[in-house]
């Protein structure tokens, strides 16, 4: 037998677009654009930090910033970002979206401003100031994905529920080319006023003293946009489905969403029982749960752990591959600055013609060929130009075929937006109960964290040649770049074969796809339909 429906629950999932669902993508995005500014601004400038701090004069090649430095600094704001997502997560579920929305936002403001701030002038003073500040940047990131993610789902109508997710999902694209940009017209000012040689024709001059400030305003810079949104924020009403599903108060739902909807919504029930859809009260580690989403959480998280594997592995050391196929010169080449602006100017290029449109693709049509299809052909395509990129990788590497490898590089990311980076955030919005939604969705985030920080370290280390003159000064052999890329593409083989677990939500209300309409007595099963 079927519960009983909420009227106010029905009326969110039957309501036309209007302005208040765009005010909701704009408020939640601005903190996806500024979560993809600080996470990814950080690849531009490692560079820089390695000329600053660990140049050593006598040997042939500019400064870099050592093993298990590099390592920190790329990592930690992941690591923070990882604890975040558990802990925001489980928070949403416990105290409210709202209530803890806006200190996730707060904490990326403040960190962001004292990334660029270091205690003392040494390499260990300025790196542990940096890593600090990253790991808690990182920590108000990791908020963000639950919180952003289930706000916006119990906000959306049915129809274009889809659509909404991944709007918000997508300004984490503008993000990554908004942090291109502003390297670009940071070091392309200080490059102008501050000459210098490249490192080959003079060593000590090359790195200018100046360079410590534009790494420092490039990383600073993400407290704008999420300082922008703070008001609008805190101004958000709790979502419906919080306020009557798990603080059991429908008038007050139905309140909230007559004055959000600007329409009179009259609630018959006053309080949510075992007959009533949501009424519900088994958690997370119960046999229930087990049974109707342990598939889901299986597929959710091991398709995210998976990608990200690939796509941090690509974003944040993408200046290395492009150096090392000789798109971008060779460091010796160049002055301090001038690396930064090479560098911002190649990842500006990428996200142009790869990362945002894929983005956007996804948010046109998502709720046309559903979530399902979109992940199966992403992973797809993202293994199919990866195996490209890695199988003829010497070819790439020789002079007149750069401009070939960097089109296919833009497209694994075009198909990664267009596919898993975008389906694995959306979905474990859509398919857990309201009690545990965020919850779920901050789990399956964090394993693709804990995916990125894989991807991290092993790229890291695995890309190294193995030879002497083919790795940087302190690195061990690794398996070098051919191989290293031969992984990522059965990693994204890896992500296809899971997403095949993957249940479709399109034109499924949320309560449908949590398995909520029908009586706690009765067996349903977890959702597998692709219709």
């Amino acid at each position: 037998m079927a519960r009983q429906k909420l009227t106010v629950l029905e009326t969110l999932d039957a309501a036309k677009t209007q302005g208040y669902h765009f005010l909701a993508i704009v408020i939640a995005g601005m903190g996806f654009f500024t979560d993809a500014y600080d996470l990814f601004s950080i690849s531009i400038v490692t560079k820089c930090l390695g000329r600053l701090y660990y140049t050593d004069l006598n040997y042939s090649k500019p400064g870099t910033l050592p093993p298990n430095v590099y390592a920190a600094v790329t990592s930690v704001a992941l690591c923070g970002t990882l604890a975040g997502q558990l802990f925001f997560g489980w928070l949403g579920d416990k105290l409210g979206r709202k209530s803890v929305y806006g200190f996730t936002l707060l904490l990326m403001i403040v960190c962001s401003l004292a990334s660029g701030l270091s205690f003392g002038h040494q390499p260990k003073g300025v790196i542990a100031t940096l890593c600090f500040f990253r790991f808690w940047l990182g920590f108000g990131v990791g908020g963000d994905y639950p919180l952003s993610a289930t706000i916006m789902s119990e906000y959306a109508n049915k129809k274009t529920r889809g659509s909404f997710i991944a709007a918000v999902f997508a300004m984490q694209g503008f993000g990554i080319l908004f942090a291109a940009v502003i390297s670009l017209i940071v070091s392309a000012s200080f490059k102008h006023h501050f000459h210098a040689p490249s490192y080959a024709t003079d060593r000590a001059r090359s790195t200018q003293s100046q360079a410590d400030y534009v790494w420092r305003i490039i990383l600073m810079f993400g407290s704008i946009p999420a300082a922008l949104t703070f008001y609008w924020r805190m101004q958000m009403p709790e979502t419906a489905r919080y306020t009557a599903l798990i603080a059991r108060n429908t008038k007050k739902a139905a309140a909230d969403m007559s004055s959000v909807l600007q329409q009179d919504i009259v609630e018959e029930v006053e309080v949510v029982e075992s007959h009533v859809v949501g009424g519900d009260t088994w958690g997370l580690f119960s046999r229930q749960f087990a049974k109707r989403h342990g598939v889901h959480l299986l597929a959710t998280t091991t398709t995210w752990f998976f990608l990200d594997i690939a796509f941090y592995s690509q974003n944040l050391f993408q200046k290395d591959i492009f150096s090392k196929v000789g798109w971008i010169p060779k460091a010796a080449t160049m002055n301090a600055i001038e690396e930064v602006y090479r560098v911002a100017r190649a990842q500006a290029i990428i996200a142009m013609c790869g990362t945002v449109p894929g983005y956007w693709f996804t948010v046109a049509f998502i709720d046309i060929i559903g979530r399902y299809i979109i992940q199966l052909q992403g992973f797809f395509f993202m293994t199919v130009f990866m195996f490209a990129l890695a199988i003829p990788y010497h070819h790439w590497t020789t002079p007149g075929h750069h401009t070939g490898f960097v089109v296919l590089y833009a497209f694994t990311f075009f198909f990664a937006n267009f596919g898993p980076n975008s389906t694995t955030f959306i979905v474990p919005a859509e398919v857990f109960p309201a009690r545990l939604r965020s919850t779920c969705h901050g789990i399956s985030a964090a394993c693709g964290k804990a995916g990125a920080i894989v991807g991290t370290f092993g790229f890291l280390y695995s890309s190294q040649g193995k030879t002497a003159a083919t790795r940087d000064k302190g690195y061990p052999k690794g398996i070098g770049m051919k191989n290293s890329l031969l992984v990522l593409a059965f990693t994204n083989l890896a992500g296809l074969a899971m997403s095949l677990l993957v249940p479709e939500a399109k034109g499924k209300s949320l309560e449908e796809m949590a398995l909520e309409t029908v009586e706690e007595g009765e067996e349903p099963q977890p959702s597998t339909s692709r219709v």
